[in-house]
């Protein structure tokens, strides 16, 4: 299965008193499903994960599953700076209803290329399913290049896409130009996604796609077949309100955007907090698309 389109990585709302709160979850799977997005990512950076214990993980993929009842494809990730740590949680976790794992650079330890490489064609070797590399520089510290990751998709027939997240473009057109044929391009970053898309890209996956998905959507969609006006359009009103969701991070931006729209709490975990009375401000006076 080819993952083109809209996949947004979900938020894990949580209550006053610092619980998963499912009944928020809910409503927000519900939400993209009818915005009409193609794909949903469960437990990627803007999940919060790091901050979740195992139990909440199983719990959040649990409720996601159990919601979307397979009407679109699922993306589970798994990811981490110890190579054997994922590879023991990829084999402990049940990945019957995820089609994909997204896996991230390894941050804070800064390997090499090599050890990127390595790092990727070890987990790919134990992975029953396919891989999406998951590359923002911006996160980890480190950056794979754009030979690593051609070098990996040439390598692995199971490493299929690529979520780079670095938001330059310079960069996502040399490795647009080298990618072999059947590797799917996926941006990680909501403000070049477009361009990417007219680039040769196959969509992405999405932050502010989960408070506007049918916006979003729509906007890779047109860019996929080629209609730059009426995508544009769409791209030059998204433009301002991926700003607002990012000046103060991510996922503390797209909560309180999903809080003014009344899908969940603005309420995140520590080390993050909670939206600025400014920015929340800003965001109740532009919510509206």
């Amino acid at each position: 299965m080819e993952l083109k389109g809209t996949g947004v990585a979900l938020i894990t709302p949580f209550t006053a008193d610092n619980q998963v709160d499912i009944p928020a979850l809910e409503r927000i799977v519900e939400y993209v499903i009818a915005g009409g997005v193609e794909f949903i990512v469960a437990l990627g950076t803007t999940s919060e994960a790091p901050t979740l214990t195992k139990e909440e993980k199983q719990l959040v993929c649990n409720t996601i599953v159990r919601v979307n009842n397979k009407r679109v494809p699922l993306v589970i990730g798994i990811g981490g700076n110890n190579t054997q740590n994922v590879i023991d949680e990829i084999k402990h976790t049940q990945l019957d209803d995820f089609v994909a794992i997204l896996s991230v650079t390894p941050y804070y330890n800064k390997p090499s290329q090599a050890g990127m490489y390595a790092h990727f064609a070890a987990i790919a070797q134990a992975s029953p399913l396919p891989i999406i590399l998951y590359n923002v520089p911006g996160r980890t510290g480190v950056s794979m290049t754009a030979e690593t990751i051609v070098s990996l998709a040439t390598n692995f027939s199971n490493i299929t896409a690529v979520k780079e997240a670095s938001g330059n473009l310079v960069f996502d057109m040399q490795l647009l130009k080298q990618l072999p044929a059947g590797f799917t391009f996926l941006s990680g970053d909501d403000g070049t996604t477009l361009p990417s898309v007219y680039m040769g890209g196959k969509g992405a996956i999405s932050v502010i796609g989960i408070a506007y998905p049918a916006e979003f959507s729509q906007m890779v969609r047109l860019g996929l077949e080629g209609k730059v006006a009426e995508a544009n359009q769409l791209h030059y009103g998204l433009l301002p309100k991926i700003g607002l969701a990012f000046k103060e991070g991510n996922p503390i931006g797209i909560k309180a955007i999903l809080a003014a729209k009344g899908l969940c709490e603005p309420y995140v975990r520590l080390p993050l907090v909670e939206a600025s009375a400014e920015l929340k401000k800003e965001v109740a006076a532009n919510v509206q698309f």
